[in-house]
């Protein structure tokens, strides 16, 4: 069985789109541009980072880029997995939306990621070397707090207020953690600090059209497989505001599953080795990879 993976916009950097300018899939590129009413050309060649880093930039680069790798692969997967922003990747990979509809989305939901975050001043951490149930007993008593990532064993990412994260750092060892560290995000993403973009995605949603595919995606919110169909509009909703669970979905898939990353970093392929270590793992970043 083979498992397309599809990064979320922590994998991106600048000019991740310049190897690919030549390639026939880079068409791809401008209809979503058309769709998402951006500029994604330049944001995928010539954007600085400082910019490219804004979220409604981030999401819309990030998933042109697997657009445009999963094009030139060219080999059907069996099942498809995202993390996060990834998962819309997936589902125009599967058929589930179509890529005028699933760049709308991405587009609108990068936009109320950014509105929200501006107005609750969130921010993100990792938390290394402990497992969930610790991580839980550690951040009790902080309200705003959450498990918004459960990544791979050891590598947990939480999301909530700048004031409680900070908190959490000083006080790490006495709370039974032993490393945690700041991540350059701009807001609490997977939160219910979301809960204002999530009211404006579902708006997006309300209109999108989910058709049955040709291959299940694996939710993040439930890590479990899912045909094409309505029900995707309160899973993609969910997500926005509740754990990306990426470590159970790798986990539930059996020992015959051989995964390929169809995006920039190779970040999830490394996340998949430490889930599965004897998992067969490859990834697609840039042309030559495709050998």
């Amino acid at each position: 069985m083979l498992v397309a993976l599809f990064p979320g916009q922590g994998s991106l950097k600048p000019a991740m789109g310049v190897p690919w300018l030549d390639h026939p899939a880079f068409v791809i590129v401008d209809e979503i541009a058309s769709a998402a009413h951006m500029d994604v050309r330049s944001l995928l060649t010539t954007t600085p980072l400082e910019t490219l880093v804004r979220t409604d930039h981030a999401q819309i680069a990030t998933f042109a880029l697997s657009l445009v790798i999963a094009k030139a692969y060219g080999i059907a997967a069996d099942l498809a997995i995202g993390h996060s922003l990834g998962e819309y990747s997936a589902l125009a990979y599967a058929g589930i939306l179509s890529q005028d509809d699933a760049a709308g989305l991405v587009a609108a939901r990068g936009r109320a990621m950014l509105a929200a975050a501006e107005e609750t001043q969130g921010s993100m951490v990792a938390v290394l070397g402990a497992d969930e149930s610790t991580i839980q007993s550690a951040i009790i008593d902080l309200d705003t707090v959450v498990i918004a990532n459960q990544n791979a064993p050891g590598q947990i990412v939480l999301a909530g207020s700048i004031e409680q994260l900070a908190l959490l750092k000083e006080q790490a060892r006495d709370r039974g953690l032993r490393k945690v560290m700041q991540l350059d995000v701009g807001g609490a993403f997977h939160s219910p600090l979301m809960g204002t973009a999530q009211r404006g995605l579902e708006e997006a949603l309300a209109s999108a059209t989910f058709s049955d595919g040709s291959m299940q995606v694996i939710a993040n919110i439930d890590a479990t497989a899912h045909a094409g169909g309505d029900h995707w509009r309160d899973l993609l909703s969910r997500q926005l505001t509740g754990t990306v669970r990426f470590s159970d979905s790798v986990s539930a898939l059996g020992s015959d599953a051989r995964f390929v990353e169809l995006g920039a970093g190779g970040v999830l392929a490394g996340l998949v080795r430490r889930i599965t270590p004897d998992a067969v793992v490859s990834a697609v970043s840039i042309p030559e990879d495709l050998s």
